[in-house]
Order: structure tokens, then sequence, then C-alpha cells
């Protein structure tokens, strides 16, 4: 089999990420659950976003912030996701492309205009996220190249998207393609809401399509009815070839269908600023290692060290090179 062209290509919501400070109050006074994620009209996104302090406006969306990670790291990555055909649909697709990301995804015509999650950070950095999906929903099988899947290693599926039911469908298209190809899927289930939503759905999808699992510890509680690890790893052995699991400061484990689980300690950050990314950073580290082959204990390095930088900074995407702090740690 030829070598991979692309390392990860993520299919996911093409979303720009509003960030700003804020308090507790100002989350109770909008409504806005602390700490998760919710979809939101166009006009309430409105009202928050007037309502926010000043703050960043970037490209963002969960797979392409991996994807921006992939390519920190010196990996070529690849991005399916939809945009509208608006000032905000080309800021998206400019900054992903500048990175040297394979990006051609025809935008919407005539349809909702380009997504939003509007990210207000408390001082404990977390972060509630308010989402407008608009054009990012509408990802569908048509927007499947097959010769783009094909050409990556691993194809990277972002779990806030499975909740639209066309990109379910391109989803199970790319997945098909993929294992054809001889390539791995890779899943994050990206919020404890949506696999409480969709929890039938994406248990059938994982057992169905999926090589390579992620999520954080709450996420992996609502999947398999359980926080003890013993009990996570033997459901996940039993449903998918190999589960991540991240539990913040804890670290992270590596669950593999035939093997012993593989603990990884997470890095001190330089200083704890804002925790939006890091389960996106994580994934990257890991799905580039795998992607180059590496063991699970130095993949699961490479995410810890994305995550680290990721969230000793405000926004979601590296302030430095990921490639050199691999280096450093003799990673890469």
């Amino acid at each position: 089999m030829p070598q991979p062209a692309l390392d990860v290509i993520g299919v996911g919501n093409a979303i720009v990420d509003v960030l700003a400070k804020a308090d507790d109050d100002f989350l109770k006074s909008n409504d806005i659950p602390k700490g998760g994620m919710i979809l939101i009209d166009e006009e309430r996104a409105a009202a928050i976003y007037d309502a926010m302090a000043a703050g960043i406006e970037i490209s963002g969306g969960s797979a392409a912030n991996s994807i921006a990670c992939v390519a920190s790291l010196g990996g070529k990555g690849g991005f399916v996701g939809k945009v509208a055909r608006d000032t905000l649909g080309e800021i998206f697709r400019h900054d992903l492309r500048a990175m040297g990301v394979d990006y051609s995804t025809s935008p919407l015509d005539g349809g909702p205009a380009t997504g939003r999650c509007l990210i207000n950070v408390t001082a404990d950095a977390q972060r509630s996220m308010t989402t407008f999906l608009g054009a990012a929903g509408l990802v569908s099988p048509d927007d499947i190249d097959a010769d783009q899947i094909k050409r990556a290693a691993i194809t990277f599926f972002e779990g806030y998207l499975f909740e639209q039911p066309v990109a379910r469908d391109a989803f199970i298209k790319a997945c098909r393609i993929a294992k054809e190809s001889g390539r791995r899927a890779a899943l994050t289930l990206s919020d404890a809401s949506c696999v409480e939503r969709q929890f039938d759905a994406f248990r059938s999808f994982i057992g169905g399509h999926v090589d390579i699992l992620l999520a954080n510890d709450v996420e992996a509680a609502a999947l398999f009815g359980s926080h003890d690890i013993a009990d996570i790893a033997e459901k996940a052995r039993a449903l998918c070839p190999l589960t991540a699991v991240t539990r913040s400061e804890k670290g992270s484990i590596l669950i593999p269908r035939d093997g012993d689980i593989v603990e990884i300690s997470a890095l001190p950050a330089t200083a704890l600023e804002d925790t939006t990314g890091a389960g996106d950073a994580y994934a990257a580290g890991l799905l580039f290692g795998l992607a180059r082959d590496f063991d699970l204990e130095r993949s699961g390095n490479l995410g810890s060290l994305a995550a680290s930088e990721v969230i000793s900074h405000f926004g979601a995407r590296p302030a430095k090179s990921l490639k050199t702090l691999a280096e450093k740690e003799n990673l890469l």
C-alpha cells in the first residue's frame, strides 16, 4: 500500500470561534450551561454576541482545531466542512489553507450563514459554548471526496457533527471509503450531552465503523455507564479496537483491544488560561503519532504535549510550534 499523503483528515463543523472572558453571573443571566455546549438559533446568537465582552474571533470547530494542531506538529492535514459563501466563510477557508491544510469543500450557496461558536471563558478556565451551526451542519455525502479520504492515514470525525442526520450519512460514506482503502477511522465523542442524545446511534456507529475512539472521562462514563476505569476498559475493548480517555490533570489512558492499558501523564502547562481546544489538541497529537506508526506511549505523549500548549493561552489553536516543542521533548 502506498504511503498516505495526508496524516489525518478531519470531518467536522466549520465554525468561527468568538472567545471572550466572562463570569458565572453572565452565564446565568444568559442561560448558558457552564462547561458545556448547546446549539442556538441565529437570533439568540446575535443577542449573546452583543452582550459578550470584547474578545477575539478565529476560525475554529473541534475537528478543524485538531487539524490545525496536526499542521503545527509538521504533519499534513485535510479537512471536510461546510461554510457559506460569505465573509466569515472566506476567513475560515483562508485560515486553514494558510496552514497548508487540504481543504476544498464547496461553500454553500443560498442557505444559512457560516456557523459561529460563542465561547465564554470563566476565571477557572472553563469554556461555556453556545453554537449557531448555520452552514456547518449541512455537510452531506456529496461533500466527501473519495480521493481525499483514500489519501489520509486516518479520517477523524467530530461527534458534534454526528448529530446532524445528513452529516451522519457523510460519515458512513467516508468510513466505507477509508476501510476499502485500508485506512483507519477515528471519532471524538465531543460532549457528554451528545452521547446522551445519540446514545444508541453512537454505539452502533462506533461498533460498525470506528477504529480509534476519543473521549474525556465524563463522555466515557456516559457512553459506558460507569466511572470505574476497569469497567470502562472492559466495555471499551468490546466496542472499539483502541479507546483514548482523557482525564484532565490526571493525564489519559489508552485502551487497546488486545493489550494492557497505557497510562499517559499530563504535562504541566506554563499557565492554565483557557481549556478551549484541549481535547482537540490531544486528539491531534495522538492521531498524528498513530498515523506515523508511533507506539501508543509516544503518540499519547504527543497528545499531552499539544494539550498543555493550548491550555496555556487564550484560544484553541497553538501559539507556539508544536513540532519545535515535541523535538525538545524527543518525541519527534
